[in-house]
């Protein structure tokens, strides 16, 4: 199958921006889930869990903009497009890693608390939907993403303002029906719990592409255009900064206003403003144009760079293996009595990113030796 687009030889200059950003959204996807071990405190304190869960809503999101940047950026299109090639090499360095990483949880899980391994019927179900772990489900809608993707060189092609506003607009109007349609949501959880659609509807985040179709575009288009977007970002610094601190005042004062004025508990109104809110989209925008800008211009010391290399080249593996280094915390800290007060979760997430990190560098310098564990893990091959 071909379109007419391909990946060009040789490949474009590398762009620090895409490294860097990975390791923000890793921070922030840690962020997010350490959070919710924060709210397991019936008196957490509402300023940092609107740390932990509101201002890192981007995480994820960011990481489909900056995936189709990559992907785009380095994308001939001109030149016909070798889909079957395509597919080979990113199933290389995602599914195996996702099928790998899901069997590991589905184990280790299994042992852990005691529920065994499911059987082949549910562990199909588990692995299509990406529950095997809840950080998972990431990597599947990225498939997704791939297996789509002459679809979306078709529409980068033909993309420019009006129909990006416009997209924009469907986008909206699409995550805020997924989200806060009653009636949808009413349908849904009416179901019968034998009901084979029933779980392809109450899972549709973790495969409905269309949630986060705007910002992937967005981030397609920005890199076929990347000359007129690094003008953009050399003449527009100060304003992008500002849009991007009154995006997140919103999204921030949303979450306020939930529990100051309609009387949400944290966990409630963490759940309303997030990535997928109104506020929360342009939230996302912002900070994509934002974290992109500022790793570009880098108007930052120049020591912090080689700390945002290692946390970006090591942001897949910490990302897949964070939530082993929570679940022991989380059984130190209940095995000694420690309550999850705000120091504690601030220590907490300082040695989740610790151990996820060290983790990383510790199995990447094995892969280094032993390829398997790099190709199996992160999808990493050694150079011919």
């Amino acid at each position: 199958m071909s379109t007419q687009a391909s990946l060009p030889r040789p490949r474009k200059p590398r762009l620090a921006a895409i490294e860097y950003i990975r390791g923000i959204s890793m921070m922030g996807v840690i962020g997010i889930h350490v959070g919710s071990q924060y709210l397991g405190n019936p008196s957490a304190n509402i300023n940092l869990t609107a740390l932990f869960e509101v201002a890192t809503r981007f995480s994820v999101p960011i990481f489909f903009f900056i995936s189709a940047f990559g992907l785009f950026y380095n994308l001939d299109m001109n030149a016909p497009f070798n889909y079957r090639s395509f597919l080979k090499r990113r199933f290389k360095t995602v599914l195996i890693p996702y099928l790998v990483w899901s069997l590991f949880y589905l184990i280790h899980d299994g042992i852990l608390y005691g529920t065994g391994f499911p059987d082949p019927l549910h562990l199909l179900v588990l692995l299509f939907f990406g529950n095997a772990k809840y950080q998972l489900y990431f990597l599947v809608i990225l498939l997704w993403f791939y297996l789509l993707m002459p679809l979306w060189i078709w529409i980068v092609r033909r993309a420019g303002a009006v129909s990006l506003t416009i997209l924009l607009i469907a986008q909206i109007a699409f995550d805020y029906w997924s989200s806060f349609s009653t009636s949808f949501n009413l349908f849904i959880y009416g179901l019968p719990d034998g009901s084979v659609l029933k779980p392809f509807l109450l899972y549709r985040l973790n495969y409905w592409v269309m949630h986060y179709l705007f910002i992937f575009i967005l981030g397609g288009w920005l890199a076929v255009h990347i000359s007129s977007f690094r003008k953009f970002m050399q003449n527009h610094s100060r304003s992008i900064t500002l849009c991007f601190l009154a995006s997140l005042s919103l999204l921030l004062t949303y979450y306020y206003y939930l529990i100051g004025c309609t009387g949400y508990t944290p966990m409630e109104a963490i759940n309303t403003a997030h990535q997928l809110c109104p506020a929360g989209i342009f939230y996302t925008i912002a900070a994509s144009i934002f974290f992109f800008t500022i790793f570009t211009e880098q108007p930052y010391p120049s020591l912090l760079n080689p700390i945002l290399h290692q946390l970006g080249r090591h942001s897949y593996f910490a990302y897949l293996a964070h939530p082993v280094a929570i679940t022991y915390l989380s059984l130190f800290l209940q095995h000694h009595g420690i309550l999850m007060t705000a120091p504690t979760a601030i220590l907490f997430y300082a040695a989740t990113l610790f151990l996820a990190m060290l983790g990383a560098v510790i199995f990447r310098n094995l892969g280094q030796r032993f390829h398997w564990i790099n190709i199996l893990t992160i999808g990493v091959y050694p150079k011919k």
